[in-house]
């Protein structure tokens, strides 16, 4: 049964990709770059927000699901991976390597889930991964408001991409850091699944 919770959960995923598209093409819209970092400030607070309400109201509802389960960490891989794979592109310009740590700590993260469920163990959520989101959310939030005085000229291109390549590097070492503490808190569940129990 589809809950309210998820119909945030699938409006976080539907949103997700406006964030690329109008930084990538925002003059084709129309849209000045003075604009531009207030327009991304919109989706990139829907999709916070989305994912804040989505677990208060399931839980509040006492609609926790299975599905809602699967469904929210995969939407908030998406959201977040989107947004930072966006600034590889453009003006801000980070290195892709470091974006690369998002995505194969949470494939990583989502197949040892997988698995251990499949075998009947259930993964609890570890408060690293809870500090991870805030800080890539955080990162992302933080490089979106340096456009603004960039947009005004108060802020140098060169400045802007290394505050953003500051905390990008940061957050990724981070996210590294949460998945190593993932694995060592979960390796019981892991040795039993390369023994195949």
């Amino acid at each position: 049964m589809v809950t309210t919770a998820h119909y945030f959960t699938f409006f976080r995923i539907l949103i997700s990709p406006l964030f690329p598209i109008f930084y990538l093409k925002f003059s084709s819209f129309g849209i000045s770059l003075q604009v531009l970092p207030f327009l991304l400030l919109v989706i990139l607070t829907l999709c916070e927000f989305s994912d804040i309400f989505d677990g208060f109201i399931a839980r509040k509802k006492g609609e926790v699901t299975d599905l809602g389960k699967i469904l929210d960490p995969i939407a908030d891989s998406i959201t977040r991976i989107t947004i930072f794979f966006t600034f590889t592109q453009g003006f801000i310009g980070i290195p892709m390597l470091w974006v690369f740590v998002f995505l194969y700590r949470d494939f990583l993260i989502s197949a040892l889930r997988t698995v251990c469920a499949l075998k009947g163990y259930a993964l609890a959520a570890r408060k690293s991964g809870k500090l991870k989101a805030i800080f890539q959310g955080g990162s992302a939030y933080i490089i979106v408001l340096c456009m603004i005085p960039y947009s005004w000229g108060a802020l140098s291109l060169e400045m802007l991409q290394n505050i953003s390549y500051f905390l990008v590097v940061f957050t990724s070492i981070y996210t590294l850091a949460s998945a190593f503490d993932y694995f060592i808190a979960n390796r019981g569940y892991i040795k039993k699944i390369i023994q195949g129990k």
